[in-house]
């Protein structure tokens, strides 16, 4: 049977996923999303950047939203963070979430991956913009999902 968006991963890695996302954001007012697609023409970080904007993520108080964006059947992903998380992680950090996830992708674990990812994204929005007593939940945790 050929993967759809809907069923490129099973319950449970969307399970962890999701958990993940409410684990990192109990300790951080940033946000983090993930999307997944079949197909991306043209270059993964330009359709990132699309969707980022598509899911508002551009509207957070501190533009401080992080996404996940993958592609299945092109085998193409990225991460990108707003511009105020942009301001502030070192360097090459997204590089470095990118490469762990790597390592699980060649595996095919492809929602252990993820999951991983949003835990060391969590880490770091927790080090520059912490929970805030009066935080709002921005954006929705759910995955989102494309063509």
């Amino acid at each position: 049977m050929a993967k759809t968006v809907e069923n490129f991963l099973s319950d449970k890695d969307k399970e962890a996923i999701l958990e993940a996302i409410k684990t990192a954001e109990k300790n951080t007012s940033g946000e983090i999303r993930v999307h997944i697609e079949s197909r991306c023409k043209g270059s993964e970080l330009d359709r990132a950047a699309a969707v980022f904007k598509i899911l508002g993520m551009h509207k957070t108080k501190l533009r401080n939203g992080v996404l996940i964006y993958l592609a299945f059947k092109d085998r193409k992903f990225a991460v990108i963070g707003d511009a105020g998380i942009n301001k502030v992680v070192p360097e090459n950090y997204w590089q470095d979430v990118i490469d762990l996830m790597s390592n699980y992708f060649i595996r095919r674990k492809f929602g252990k991956g993820i999951a991983a990812a949003i835990l060391m994204i969590g880490e770091k929005l927790k080090e520059y913009f912490p929970y805030q007593d009066d935080d709002v939940n921005e954006l929705p945790d759910d995955i989102s999902f494309g063509r």
